[in-house]
């Protein structure tokens, strides 16, 4: 009797993800889980504008970098452990209490009485940020199949957007008209909202693991992790690259992640567990999700950039700048998400936006002083329509390559990659960017133009404000080195797209699991026939699913 219990409590979890679920809860958890999306990407576009009000109010500028950093940390440090506790716990009560901690930590925020306390409430924060992004994708992986699972994420895709955008543009109002506290007490209605429509509505099977947590893996995982965001967060900023600090950095996180290695071949319950890499598909959706990341992120940075050194662009209006960029990248995740979901194809998304973000770059990277808005928006429009052909379909195709009981770890896995590219291509990027800006500013200075000397130290922080008031021979010196500087940043970027293009072709389009829309056959039936027809051993997606599909009807018939 124990024993036919078990098979019903397992099969109960893949029946979350293969039952047809009810289309009116589906669309009530996915607005909650678009609502929590909402809160995790929002944050740091809202923080932003807040800034100098902060440093005005609180104090402490030298500490100012650390009020992104230290979120920026526990974010990356937590996700792949929230997604473990997902696996093991069961996801609904994971992603509860993530919410729960974001807002803790928001509202400790706000009452912040100086730049300490500020950014110690702002790890907090980002503990359950961590969760939040890793408990939607696996959520809705678990909640709803593969086949069908394009469209969502592509949603999703159009909330993170629409953050983007939208972010700078509240955080500036909030700071303007009731003070820099609101950028963070903005959080509490939205979390309260997203937390009681996802206890009432959202119904998956508890689960109670029997092991315990690998508590050894996930501290060296987050050592690990730590020691390289700070690498890239401090190299040639705080430190220089060759300095003492960094190196100890380096040694230090390349240790504790062979440590890690080590660990999770002996664990019980590993934090990451190996075996999902050994799936050429996962594998590959990983590095093409870190490219990605890397491309995106770096891109968002050096395009305002440029738009306000070269363009003259207001700096208040730095998301409405990457417009274009976004936009595209929102219409055509979408348009792929649907597609996928009709035909069940999906491998010519990420070889389709490798291409376009390559094409993309390598035209931005041609950007000079003359180039106009209209141009730029051109060729930002073609990179974003890249981006929206991978943003989500990595995940998808991540998801479908793992078994429902690695669904977390596949996740957060996926979303560590992304993150991870992202600081890596703020740094290099903007490594390159800075000392290309010197070079050509020290160029200028030697050559005679008047007043370049002046702003050669400090020549790759300069706003439109500022170039205003240079010498007309030191203002075009400066746009002429900005534009030098984001074409070497870009065309880096565009090399980063051609190794996601050369990953993409290696990805076998797997079918993904789950009915055509439309189909009306017993979900049974389904899973049966795509079972006899390719047949595959555990830790195979097409497997998992079959395997799961029979202790269903198993646990039913008991």
């Amino acid at each position: 009797m124990k024993k036919q219990a078990g098979q019903a409590a397992e099969a109960g979890t893949d029946r979350g993800a293969a039952a047809e679920p009810q289309p009116r809860s589906v669309r009530v958890v996915i607005f909650a889980l678009m609502v929590a999306i909402l809160l995790a990407m929002l944050d740091n576009m809202i923080v932003a504008p807040a800034m100098p009000t902060i440093v005005g109010d609180l104090g402490g500028l030298e500490h100012l970098s650390w009020v992104v950093t230290a979120y920026t940390l526990a974010t990356a440090a937590s996700t792949p452990i929230w997604g473990k506790i997902g696996d093991m716990y069961g996801r609904k009560g994971a992603f509860l209490a993530s919410i729960v901690i974001f807002l803790i930590g928001s509202a400790l925020s706000g009452l912040a009485q100086d730049m300490g306390q500020l950014i110690g409430f702002r790890a907090v924060q980002g503990l359950g940020a961590g969760g939040l992004m890793v408990g939607v994708m696996a959520i809705i992986g678990e909640l709803v199949p593969p086949r069908e699972r394009g469209k969502y994420m592509g949603m999703m895709t159009g909330v993170m957007a629409v953050a983007m955008i939208g972010g700078p543009l509240v955080g500036g109002t909030l700071t303007d008209h009731l003070g820099w506290r609101w950028a963070f007490y903005i959080n509490l209605p939205l979390g309260i909202v997203a937390f009681f429509m996802v206890s009432a509505v959202l119904h998956l099977p508890k689960k109670r693991a029997q092991g315990r947590i690998d508590y050894l893996g996930a501290a060296l995982l987050t050592v690990g992790i730590t020691s390289f965001v700070l690498v890239t967060t401090w190299g040639g900023t705080e430190y220089d690259w060759n300095s003492a600090v960094i190196m100890e950095l380096i040694g230090l996180g390349v240790a504790s992640l062979v440590g890690f290695w080590f660990v999770q071949q002996k664990a019980a319950e590993p934090v990451m567990p190996l075996h999902i890499f050994r799936s050429r598909n996962f594998s590959l959706m990983s590095v093409v999700g870190f490219l990605t990341g890397f491309v995106m992120f770096g891109a968002m940075l050096f395009l305002p950039l440029y738009q306000q050194a070269v363009q003259g662009a207001s700096a208040t209006n730095s998301g409405l700048l990457l417009m274009p960029m976004l936009l595209a990248m929102m219409a055509v995740s979408m348009i792929a998400g649907r597609f996928t979901t009709a035909t069940g194809k999906y491998k010519v998304f990420p070889i389709a936006g490798s291409v376009l973000m390559a094409v993309g770059l390598f035209m931005l990277a041609q950007m000079d002083t003359d180039t106009s808005r209209v141009t730029t928006g051109i060729y930002m429009a073609v990179l974003g329509a890249g981006m929206g052909c991978l943003m989500q379909i990595t995940m998808l195709v991540a998801q479908n390559s793992v078994e429902m009981k690695d669904m977390g770890v596949a996740s957060s896995s996926a979303t560590l990659f992304r993150t991870l590219g992202s600081s890596f291509g703020v740094a290099i990027m903007g490594a390159l960017f800075n000392n290309r800006v010197q070079d050509e500013m020290t160029e200028s200075a030697g050559a005679g133009a008047g007043g370049a000397a002046k702003v050669t130290e400090h020549s790759a922080q300069l706003d439109a404000a500022s170039l205003a008031k240079l010498p007309e021979a030191a203002r075009e010196a400066y746009q002429h080195a900005v534009s030098a500087g984001t074409h070497v940043a870009f065309l880096l970027a565009a090399a980063m797209a051609v190794g996601a293009l050369i990953a993409a072709f290696f990805v076998k389009e797997t079918p993904l699991r789950g009915a055509a829309p439309g189909d009306k056959r017993p979900a049974d039936k389904t899973s049966a026939d795509n079972s006899s027809a390719d047949a595959k051993p555990a830790g195979d997606a097409d497997g998992d699913s079959a395997r799961g599909e029979r202790e269903k009807t198993v646990a039913e018939a008991v």
